[in-house]
C-alpha cells in the first residue's frame, strides 16, 4: 500500500457510464472519492474490488464519499468495448459512475492508468475533499482498512476549523504528517 498526499491529473476518459455527463475530479471536489480502476474480465476486480465498491457506496452518503469506477484496459481491447461494459454494469448492478480510460494512440496503457502509475486492476485510488490523492493502492484491500482510511478523511474535513477567504493566507492547512500507514493534515 501507498499513501501520497499530492494534487493529481485529471481523469483522461472517453465515455462516462451510470452519469448524466462527465465527471470530473474538480466536480466532486468537497467529497471523499473511492477510484476503483478495473476491467471487466479481472477476476480480482469482479470477485473483490467491484463488490467492494457496491459496498462503499450503499454505505456512505453520496454527498460525502463519491464512488467512481474506471475501467482501464490495458489487454483483451477486441472483447471490452463499451458495449460490453454497459452489459457488464447492468449484469453486475453497478449503480455508480464508471469512466472508460482514454487509450493511448501511442501505447498500451490507457493515459489516466499512466498518468496516476497505475500499476494493474484491480486498483483503488482515494481522494480527499480538496482531490488529492491520499491512496493509491494496487490488489486487494481489506474492507476494515479502507474504511478506516475514509473515516479518517471525513473526520478531517470536519475537524479543520472554518477559514474565511480573508484569513486563508495566514492559515497553514497542508502540513502533513505520515505515521502507521496513515497521512493525516494538521492545521
Amino acid at each position: 500500500m501507498s499513501i501520497t498526499d499530492r494534487t493529481t491529473p485529471p481523469l483522461q476518459t472517453s465515455l462516462w457510464i451510470n452519469a448524466p455527463q462527465p465527471v470530473t475530479l474538480d466536480g466532486l471536489r468537497g467529497r471523499v472519492v473511492v477510484l476503483h480502476a478495473f476491467q471487466m474480465l479481472c477476476p480480482g476486480c469482479v470477485s473483490h474490488g467491484l463488490p467492494q465498491a457496491l459496498r462503499i457506496h450503499r454505505l456512505f452518503p453520496e454527498e460525502q464519499v463519491a464512488v467512481i469506477g474506471l475501467h482501464t484496459v490495458f489487454e483483451h481491447h477486441d472483447v471490452m468495448g463499451p458495449e460490453a461494459l454497459r452489459v457488464f454494469l447492468h449484469e453486475y448492478r453497478i449503480p455508480f459512475p464508471v469512466g472508460v480510460d482514454r487509450a493511448d494512440p501511442g501505447g498500451s496503457v490507457p493515459m489516466t492508468m499512466k498518468d496516476y502509475g497505475l500499476r494493474g486492476t484491480p486498483s483503488l485510488v482515494v481522494f480527499d475533499r480538496d482531490s488529492r490523492v491520499r491512496l493509491m493502492h494496487f490488489g486487494q484491500i481489506d474492507d476494515l482498512q479502507l474504511g478506516a482510511v475514509i473515516g479518517q478523511l471525513l473526520a478531517e474535513a470536519s475537524a479543520q476549523p472554518k477559514v474565511d477567504a480573508a484569513d486563508r493566507a495566514t492559515h497553514q492547512t497542508d502540513a502533513s504528517v505520515c505515521a502507521g500507514g496513515v497521512c493525516a493534515v494538521h492545521a
